[in-house]
């Protein structure tokens, strides 16, 4: 583990993951991973269920992480991997919460209607990853980061802020870059030591591609079991 991320998700995290790899930081893990890899929606509901981490098992083969949920665990990343640099992913609060209720927010809103609940028994009911997923996520992000309260605006967004200030505080500056994915390459590849590549900063995953992806993530998980 070469570089772990420490900013929430809606912070250009995929676009992180999609540069480091190029950077030959890769594979990098975030939660699309964790879509493409079932096993791993079990593994990280046991840590949040209270299980202790086996960070080299779960992260052996990664060069890197950004995103939940490893960034939900970004301090014990840190203290486990003491020689990996830390990038902590920003934007404008504001930005950031518009971005969450547009994708992620919505998403879990979508949980509380009459086919969520349906589709969520109907899991729980066969044991699939649907459920599980669900329950790591809620135990995971909202409950972890947000303490349970990320559908409150004023709270998320106090929260966003306090993380910052918190990781800021608990990472060396000379291990630290606080970024922002609107700044490109330079920042990033001046704090890794490594050559500016001759192509454009990766854009991906606004709101309009989570949208587009997430039911093809989660509606297979329906029927999938995997432990």
């Amino acid at each position: 583990m070469r570089v772990i991320g420490a900013g929430f998700g809606r912070t250009g995290t995929l676009s992180l993951k999609t540069a480091l790899e190029r950077l030959g930081f890769g594979p990098c893990h975030h939660m699309t991973e964790v879509f493409t890899n079932p096993g791993q929606i079990h593994r990280w509901l046991a840590i949040a269920q209270g299980q202790r981490a086996d960070w080299d098992a779960l992260m052996g083969g990664y060069g890197s992480c950004v995103d939940w949920p490893a960034a939900a665990y970004w301090r014990e990343l840190a203290e486990h991997y003491p020689e990996a640099k830390v990038v902590l992913t920003v934007r404008d609060p504001r930005r950031w919460l518009d971005s969450m209720n547009a994708t992620i927010l919505k998403q879990r809103g979508r949980s509380g209607t009459l086919v969520g609940k349906t589709m969520l028994r109907v899991s729980s009911l066969l044991g699939t990853d649907f459920a599980a997923f669900g329950e790591m996520s809620r135990l995971t992000v909202d409950r972890r980061v947000f303490g349970g309260r990320m559908g409150d605006p004023e709270h998320a967004m106090k929260t966003f802020q306090a993380h910052i200030e918190e990781v800021r505080a608990a990472i060396p500056p000379e291990r630290l870059l606080v970024f922002e994915v609107r700044q490109g390459w330079e920042p990033l590849c001046a704090f890794l030591e490594v050559p500016v590549p001759a192509e454009p900063f990766p854009r991906v995953n606004d709101a309009g591609d989570f949208e587009k992806h997430a039911r093809s993530r989660l509606l297979p998980m329906l029927l999938r079991r995997s432990r």
